[in-house]
């Protein structure tokens, strides 16, 4: 290590001296003398530079050292709500007098129904008018492409299939809805002319 770090014949003695004594390495290692440069005194030298200098030597400091600095002031401590209390005492009742943790399950039940909810259940006749319009929609595309004589007959059968479905819903609703009114109204609906 110290060739491959180029040190000079005096440096290397220097720290083989160190070693030998088993003396901590120093810092800085002067290159030619074994005085150490004496550096410029400034106009002011604070004392605190002074006391962080690190010695050859490993030594204790003493206790008014330790004490004066931060080391043995605490941090003042600032309580904060994590959870809801309440909450927690309401679930604790609970587990100790059924056994089991009621407000999971309340979550979980109302979980499921708003996923539920969510799901908007299109009527079948909306289905039917939402393809057939897909399907105007792709013929009037193919049409702009050139492509129109090739779907054309495919694309209007199964618009004309589409129809027909809607028209057999359309007359199922519309008895549902006759056989409702009739059981609302007893007497019957004297405007039907089917009377």
């Amino acid at each position: 290590m110290m060739e491959e770090s180029k040190l000079t014949h005096f440096q290397r003695r220097y720290l083989m001296d160190c070693v030998k004594r088993g003396d901590a390495l120093p810092l800085q290692c002067h290159p030619t003398s074994s005085k150490e440069p004496v550096p410029a005194a400034p106009a002011f030298s604070p004392p605190v530079c002074q006391l962080s200098r690190l010695s050859a030597k490993p030594h204790l400091r003493p206790a008014r050292v330790c004490q004066a600095g931060d080391a043995y002031t605490r941090e003042k401590f600032k309580p904060q709500a994590r959870r809801d209390l309440e909450k927690e005492k309401q679930r604790l009742q609970n587990i100790l007098a059924t056994g089991k943790d009621v407000v999971e399950h309340k979550v979980k039940q109302m979980l499921v129904q708003t996923k539920e909810e969510e799901i908007p259940q299109l009527d079948r006749f909306e289905e039917l008018m939402n393809e057939v319009q897909e399907r105007r929609e792709f013929l009037a595309e193919m049409e702009a492409l050139g492509q129109g004589k090739k779907y054309r007959r495919i694309v209007l059968t199964e618009i004309s299939q589409k129809m027909r479905e809607m028209e057999i819903t359309d007359k199922k609703r519309s008895e549902e809805m006759r056989e409702i009114m009739t059981k609302d109204f007893p007497g019957g609906n004297k405007s039907d002319p089917h009377d």
